[in-house]
């Protein structure tokens, strides 16, 4: 649970700042946020989830 709601935090921000500096449009960010929720209840679900928890696990076993 805390990996998906720190994971959706950082997209929220990515999102907002791409609206705000890069030109992305409000338009755009509200197809990807319906694409995800189609994703979400889609048969890729488990599979993206499963990428998601990989990739935070290499991530998480990084040392600096």
């Amino acid at each position: 649970m805390a990996l998906s709601v720190s994971a959706v935090l950082l997209l929220g921000i990515v999102v907002f700042l791409l609206i705000k500096k890069q030109g992305l449009k409000a338009l755009h960010a509200v197809v990807c946020i319906i694409l995800g929720f189609y994703l979400a209840s889609s048969n890729l679900a488990p599979t993206i989830n499963e990428l998601t928890n990989s990739v935070a696990g290499m991530i998480n076993n990084l040392s600096f």
